[in-house]
């Protein structure tokens, strides 16, 4: 029987891997448990900064400079045992400094950008909500998967929803106005004032970003989920956009109007179960010489492309979330998140479009110009 020696990490015997039947190197396998239990220990981190976000400790830290246990137990009101080993998890991963003489921990500036500041597109506790909102729904896609079924994007619990915000917003936010929008050539239009959809909009972010960037513009944001519709409308009103975005639940496949200038889809297309009908319905409602912006997760055209850390997350997402999602709807073609521009090309050919390129790209998103 393998034994393991915990004495910081674990270290092989001599047998080990023989009870799998076959030759086995013992070296690498060991070296692959050492991998895998990197990865529990990073699956573990996505909670604790999650409960660092929600309880304060890293707005603290970047206030008050080195604290130890006691001091950032009494900044945010909460109890010292739990700070304590809250503390020294995000030394041991790195996420903040230890210094041993004085016994007190520090979060560098540049992780406090990126875990304190959400205007700032490295901004990364939504992501951590949004995937351990994923993960709390595992079981309802393990039994989609013994039967073929699907769980829809109603189905999962509000942390899926608003990480989605948090993440995507301060990226909208950097790139929409700034370089998306002329990218795709669609600046003009909209500052002379144009009429503007945004497909599966969620709780509005990117809707409300139109408006408030192109105030003679009226814009609408169609989304299925009558939560998201409700939390977008509040968005709009506390923005002070409400007159000129108005939000209505209906399907891609189905939303009203005509003529539009501009439709926007922002990280939502591949999550329909009926991406070619909504190409098609997008083409009967654009305008002749309209804009349709989709805005899709990063992806290379063949799966070796995406073997890369954004590649991994994406994928997790897409088979935890994404496919999930399409396979609860009709048609449900459940294609994933990793499409590439080719694929989605010819989601857009099939749909009606005769002219289509990327037009931006960041590490995160392909930005794609569909026209008629």
């Amino acid at each position: 029987m393998t034994q393991t020696v915990m004495t910081g990490e674990p270290t092989r015997s001599a047998d080990a891997g023989a009870g799998a039947g076959h030759d086995a190197d013992p070296d690498k396998v060991m070296a692959f448990v050492n991998r895998a239990i990197e990865e529990v220990g990073a699956t573990l981190n996505a909670g604790l900064v999650v409960l660092g976000d929600r309880l304060g400790y890293y707005r603290a830290m970047a206030a008050h400079g080195p604290v130890d246990a006691a001091a950032l137990a009494a900044a945010t009101s909460t109890a010292e045992p739990y700070v304590r080993e809250w503390l020294n998890g995000q030394a041991a991963g790195g996420f903040v400094d230890y210094d041993p003489a004085t016994r007190t921990y520090t979060l560098p500036v540049e992780h406090a950008i990126a875990l304190t500041d959400e205007s700032s597109p490295a901004f990364l506790p939504g992501f951590f909500q949004l995937a351990l909102g994923i993960l709390h729904d595992t079981d309802a896609v393990v039994e989609a998967a013994r039967h073929g079924g699907g769980v829809g994007w109603h189905q999962h619990c509000s942390d899926v929803f608003l990480g989605v915000e948090r993440f995507f917003r301060p990226g909208y936010q950097a790139n929409l106005v700034a370089d998306w929008l002329p990218a795709v050539g669609a600046v003009d239009r909209l500052e002379q004032g144009a009429l503007v959809a945004d497909l599966g909009c969620g709780h509005g972010s990117s809707t409300i970003l139109l408006a408030q960037a192109f105030p003679r513009c009226t814009v609408i944001g169609y989304d299925y989920h009558p939560e998201s519709i409700a939390i977008a409308s509040e968005r709009a009103d506390r923005a002070g956009v409400g007159e000129r975005v108005r939000f209505e639940q209906a399907s891609a496949q189905a939303f009203p109007g005509t003529g539009f200038d501009l439709i926007t889809t922002f990280d939502a297309l591949h999550d329909m179960g009926d991406p070619v009908g909504a190409a098609r319905h997008v083409r009967a409602a654009l305008a002749d010489d309209g804009i349709w912006m989709v805005v899709e997760p990063m992806a290379g055209d063949r799966p070796e492309d995406n073997f890369t850390p954004v590649g991994r997350v994406y994928y997790g997402g897409s088979t935890l979330l994404c496919t999930p999602a399409s396979l609860a709807q009709d048609v449900g073609l459940g294609l994933g998140n990793q499409l590439g521009a080719n694929r989605l090309r010819e989601i857009t050919v099939a749909g009606g479009f005769s002219r289509f390129r990327v037009a931006a790209e960041t590490p995160f998103n392909l930005i794609l110009d569909v026209r008629p």
